[in-house]
């Protein structure tokens, strides 16, 4: 499960980690969570042929996907993340895996590490980014919703893994991330079906991520100021995590 995350990197860093056209000022986000307006990559305009120009776009999108045929989005459950090992095959994600694969720049995520009721221990948020700092892309999946009046919302989604040995402590879902090198591959929906690209949906290295406990600020959405990335004193030891049950990719309250 993602269910908040900060881009807290320039316009010009973010162009030129993502190779975009342009993109444009935006400011920092340090908590950015569902139905919130986020940032998508996704291949643009072509060059001409032996160009070297840049050819991608960044635009924003509502976080909570919603399928074409979605009748009333009021009536349907906001998808924030779908999980990779089902994603080319389920109804609400499958088209937009085959025809709309994105990348979700990050700075980083945040995660709850919710030990068992039974335990009485209180949960603990983390803040978990690249251990180098800088940005990371995750993959993401886009649909445009059409209303019967004629009106149209760019929504989108991210794509979820079983978390590495680093995480599963915390949670046991993590996000895909896609590498700098895999950025054309992934975005490709012309030549790569979703096949082409099952071997980028698997976890990051153990060591790309570090975990940093925060404090419960987090959890609300009005807090948005750096201050919510810094370090606390963890309220318990985590522990090696156990294999959990799988859990639904829509949204969940904190």
């Amino acid at each position: 499960m993602c269910g908040r995350f900060s881009l807290t990197a320039t316009a010009k860093d973010l162009a030129e980690f993502m190779a975009l056209m342009e993109a444009e000022d935006f400011p920092a986000r340090y908590n950015i969570a569902p139905t919130q307006p986020i940032l998508v990559v996704m291949t643009g305009d072509r060059q001409t042929p032996g160009s070297n120009l840049p050819d991608r776009k960044a635009i924003l999108v509502r976080w909570g996907l919603t399928p074409s045929w979605v009748k009333d989005p009021r009536d349907f459950p906001l998808l924030i993340n779908a999980r990779s090992e089902t994603a080319a095959s389920k109804a609400s994600f499958k088209t937009a895996m085959r025809h709309r694969r994105v990348l979700i720049p990050a700075s980083g995520f945040y995660e709850w590490h919710r030990p068992a009721k039974e335990t009485g221990e209180p949960s603990q948020a983390y803040w978990i980014r690249p251990r180098n700092g800088g940005i990371v892309a995750f993959a993401g999946l886009m649909e445009t919703w059409s209303s019967a009046d004629g009106s149209e919302v760019d929504t989108g989604a991210i794509l979820t893994v079983a978390a590495n040995a680093a995480i599963s402590p915390i949670h046991d879902r993590m996000p895909v991330v896609i590498k700098p090198e895999d950025f054309s591959r992934w975005l490709d929906c012309k030549t790569q079906e979703p096949r082409h690209v099952a071997d980028l949906l698997t976890p990051v290295e153990d060591d790309y991520f570090e975990a940093i406990a925060v404090s419960d600020k987090v959890n609300k959405v009005a807090n948005m100021g750096p201050d919510l990335q810094d370090p606390v004193e963890p309220k318990q030891r985590l522990q090696p995590a156990k294999p959990q049950p799988k859990t639904s990719d829509q949204l969940s309250l904190f």
